[in-house]
């Protein structure tokens, strides 16, 4: 029985596909600087930092959001 509708899931759901966006953003970034052949290394270490800090951030937005009850884990139905 699926559990009642919770309007701050909607929020969750969309904060995370945000930061996962951001982070491949920033990924691209980085790549497009080592890419280039005389690209500059300080804007690379700076996306790649950008992508750390990002990642980390949503590790702790996905501990407090199931925390908070606004996402739910599944569990597979092992038969």
């Amino acid at each position: 029985m699926p559990d009642a509708y919770n309007p701050g899931m909607d929020l969750a759901k969309l904060l995370i596909i945000a930061v996962l966006v951001a982070i491949i953003f920033s990924l691209g970034s980085a790549l497009f600087q080592l890419s280039r052949g005389k690209g500059d290394s300080k804007k690379m270490l700076r996306a790649l930092t950008w992508r750390i800090a990002l990642s980390v951030a949503l590790f702790l937005v996905l501990l407090i959001a199931g925390r908070m009850g606004y996402i739910h884990p599944h569990s597979l139905q092992i038969q």
